[in-house]
């Protein structure tokens, strides 16, 4: 058997590494071949060609297109560089990514022969971008793959609702699919929206809950310590105010590890981790406070005590990922809508039922590995 794997596993973020990380390492776990083709297309993190930038009803996807680019040279110029050699680090290290960067569709053609079984997945890889849109890749619509098994494992639309437009794309994409799963309740309305019947997808957990251990990552340096480890991603509303409150109450160094794309000041300490040292900072913390959904996620697979904030305004369609796991584990009361120093007491005095919430744990793992496992099976009665 050998697996290829499509996903965000070349973004810069943490959290994107972490579920590219635990889903090949699964794999490795049952003694298969597992490996990313590195497909890692230019719009993603950079933006991307300029679309007809001559029309002006085009405007709000080139002036996306154009933010993004501005921002990525900025980041590869001005940025840390030592954090950005530390991901590429992990990358070769821990995900084995060695094959160069395939920028198109049509450059993976020539490797399409090599897998039994295709997987796309976890990540928002089915969230439509403004200047991409819906991409075939990620639903392994892919010329040359046809004799392989498509697997969609836990992809994520990264929102509760998706525009008109593109329900009828993803309508026809997913049917391309033998097996088809998503990350999130809301992925299954959003695919019976596009016409899929309901009985033909199911929910599975994310990567790093399927894996569920990170032992070769925390072999060392976790030590529980007196920290408040402050993840936050897209904006420092509602959790500084969290964090802040939080790290007075129960004391301690507050410490915020920075983001690339951060456009705000620090929350405490500002602190720049390579992606291992992340996930010790989170292991060894006394206390965890984030508005990521692997912050969240990861919290719990390590049952960290934790503090869960919404993200306000004209994100608060992203907090349908978080809330959908923490409401399936029974810690739907650890998320904060709005700053509130009762709420953040009362949190922080309730502790965590951890034998509770790793047996639901264990059971959606559960699940989640019986529909892998059989598409595992499914794959080999192919081949032969």
């Amino acid at each position: 058997m050998n697996v290829g794997l499509l996903s965000y596993h070349f973004s810069d973020n943490y959290g994107a590494l972490y579920q590219a990380y635990a889903l090949r390492k699964w794999f490795l776990g049952r003694g298969i071949g597992a490996e990313f083709i590195n497909y890692a297309p230019p719009y993603v993190d950079e933006g991307g060609p300029f679309d007809c930038p001559w029309r002006p009803s085009l405007w709000r996807k080139n002036a996306t297109i154009l933010y993004m680019k501005l921002a990525y040279l900025q980041g590869r110029l001005f940025g840390n560089h030592e954090l950005l050699a530390d991901f590429d680090r992990f990358r070769a290290e821990h995900l084995g990514i060695c094959s160069p960067r395939l920028k198109t569709a049509k450059a993976l053609r020539p490797y399409m022969a090599a897998y039994d079984m295709l997987v796309c997945g976890s990540d928002q890889i089915w969230n439509p971008s403004i200047q991409r849109g819906l991409d075939p890749v990620y639903f392994l619509d892919i010329s040359g793959a046809e004799k392989a098994r498509k697997v969609a494992y836990a992809p994520s639309f990264g929102r509760s609702a998706i525009e008109q437009a593109h329900l009828a794309e993803i309508g026809r994409l997913v049917i391309g699919l033998d097996a088809i799963s998503v990350r999130e309740t809301s992925g299954l309305d959003i695919l019976e929206s596009a016409g899929l019947p309901r009985d033909r997808a199911q929910v599975v957990p994310d990567p790093t809950i399927l894996l569920g251990r990170f032992d070769e990552l925390l072999a060392r340096n976790v030590e529980p310590d007196d920290s408040i480890f402050c993840y936050a991603l897209r904006t420092a509303t509602w959790i500084r105010e969290v964090a802040e409150m939080t790290a007075t109450h129960v004391g301690g160094p507050l410490l915020t590890p920075r983001s690339s794309r951060q456009r705000w000041r620090d929350i405490g300490k500002g602190v720049v981790p390579g992606p291992v040292e992340w996930l010790q900072m989170l292991a060894r913390a006394q206390l965890v406070v984030s508005n990521s959904f692997h912050g969240i996620t990861l919290s719990v697979v390590l049952n960290r005590p934790f503090i869960a904030v919404a993200l306000p305004g004209k994100r608060v369609d992203l907090n349908a990922r978080a809330r959908h796991l923490l409401y399936q584990i029974g810690l739907a009361d650890r998320i904060m809508d709005v700053p509130d120093i009762k709420t953040v007491r009362q949190l922080i005095a309730t502790p965590v039922n951890w034998e509770a919430v790793n047996a639901m744990l264990a059971a959606i793992r559960a699940e989640a590995e019986a529909y892998l496992d059989a598409e595992i099976e499914a794959a080999r009665a192919q081949v032969k």
